[in-house]
């Protein structure tokens, strides 16, 4: 007896054994169950086939529903596996024109990463990743269930164009909230970088600036004996550029670059601040972090 024919048009033979392997797994869950199908696989046709043997204890209006169930379950699985990283390609390309290999890699692999997909490091779980994955595959393998018990014949591309609308519409908001992020990410390089390249032309007005951070983004510029610095009138560009791409509201920044000290010293208990990071990528290896050394402590410690 032929319970399904699923088609899988253009799959490379790691896919098919992929999808065959989840579905013997799916298939040794079943409890109680008199008989696990025997899977087919038709090179001429691209079809793998689903067969019960004659089996007296097997009884369709019983046993096809879960057998059917654990089947939508495996394709799903398949789905979001093997075909997620093609279809999020599909979109990106084909709907912001990204083109260029490594572009599209990158952005692709934030979309996965964003929906769990894949982990960002190898072995770094992310429970709420994995739980939206575990929704959609829920979603997909309801959609596929339903068919099944209407429907032997599957193919998988027509369904996943056609009937899964609400995933597409989940994989689009990734893309686009990942092309968005990829397209910011890309301004704010070229800008460290023109500032970066502005501040190598400059002079170096002093030898030494050190930063006593206080909180957020607000900074006591002082120089090489922590007096506090008078403030100065900052670079007309310099201001511009700053506050329009990056917004820092104490001009922490603008007043660096205008200056383009030899040295700076950053004396904070924060150094994974994002400001404090852009600051290390303006101005690279002048800078250097503190966390709390001898010749600072009391200042640091009066002032914050």
């Amino acid at each position: 007896m032929e319970l399904f024919s699923i088609s899988l048009h253009d799959a490379e033979q790691s896919q098919r054994q992929k999808l065959h392997d989840l579905l013997l797994q799916e298939y040794t869950l079943l409890h109680n169950f008199p008989v696990i199908p025997r899977l087919e696989w038709n090179s001429e046709l691209d079809r793998l086939t689903g067969r019960i043997d004659t089996v007296p204890d097997f009884r369709l209006i019983e046993h096809g529903p879960p057998l059917y169930r654990s089947t939508a379950t495996a394709l799903a699985e398949y789905i979001v596996s093997e075909l997620e990283q093609q279809l999020l390609t599909s979109i990106i390309r084909k709907q912001y024109r990204i083109e260029r290999e490594e572009e599209l890699a990158t952005i692709v692999r934030f979309c996965s990463e964003m929906l769990g997909s894949v982990q960002a490091d190898p072995g770094d779980r992310d429970p709420f990743g994995e739980a939206d994955r575990k929704r959609r595959k829920q979603k997909v393998t309801d959609e596929l269930d339903t068919f099944l018990q209407d429907n032997t014949e599957l193919n998988l591309t027509g369904f996943v164009t056609f009937r899964l609308q609400t995933y597409w519409n989940e994989l689009r908001d990734a893309a686009e909230y990942a092309v968005d992020e990829f397209v910011m990410d890309k301004q704010y390089q070229e800008f460290i970088s023109l500032l970066r390249y502005f501040v190598d032309l400059q002079d170096a007005k002093l030898p030494l600036v050190h930063l006593l951070h206080k909180t957020g983004h607000e900074f006591i510029v002082c120089d090489e004996r922590l007096q506090p610095l008078e403030h100065k009138p900052v670079d007309r560009i310099v201001a511009e550029m700053v506050e329009y791409e990056m917004n820092v509201e104490d001009m922490v920044i603008s007043t660096l670059v205008t200056i383009a000290p030899k040295q700076i010293v950053i004396h904070t208990r924060q150094p994974e601040l994002q400001i404090i990071r852009t600051i290390e990528s303006i101005f690279g290896l002048r800078v250097s972090v503190c966390v709390g050394c001898v010749s600072c402590h009391a200042s640091f410690e009066n002032r914050i």
